[in-house]
């Protein structure tokens, strides 16, 4: 096969690939949420370290979290800042918000079935794969 024909027979492959390989499916979040609510409810710090894009956005008023080695010395106050994170994930459903997922928590004080759920932990689409990305409070 000529050089020209190579080429041109590697460019048809590329353009052929359907599109839906490019974009993110709806399995592609429920792998992720199913991994990283898991290492959650098991304590599994490095897991969820590995899950989550740096720097993490933290509340307002809160130092930021940005490397690996901070988040893991950090993850009990990080992951029961405000919320419960191991009680809210076990029963949450995640919900699309603009480009990214979310779950909405309750005060730790407050139970689960609150509807007051102003803690909201973001999970974002990266390069490599989705990731943990921020909490927020959204009363502040």
């Amino acid at each position: 096969m000529s050089r020209d024909n190579l080429v041109w027979s590697l460019l048809l492959t590329i353009l052929t690939i359907p599109c839906s390989l490019a974009a993110p499916s709806q399995s592609d979040i429920d792998s992720f949420w199913v991994k990283f609510k898991n290492a959650v409810s098991t304590g599994d710090k490095d897991t969820v370290a590995e899950l989550t894009r740096f720097p993490l956005e933290m509340p307002y008023g809160t130092k930021s979290v940005n490397t690996r080695s901070d988040f893991i010395h950090r993850y009990d106050s990080i992951m029961n800042m405000e919320a419960n994170a191991q009680r809210c994930f076990s029963n949450a459903k995640l919900e699309k918000h603009e480009n990214q997922y979310e779950i909405a928590c309750t005060f730790k004080q407050e139970p689960e079935t609150s509807e007051d759920r102003p803690i909201v932990y973001s999970f974002t689409r990266t390069k490599t794969g989705w990731k943990f990305s921020g909490i927020d409070n959204v009363n502040e």
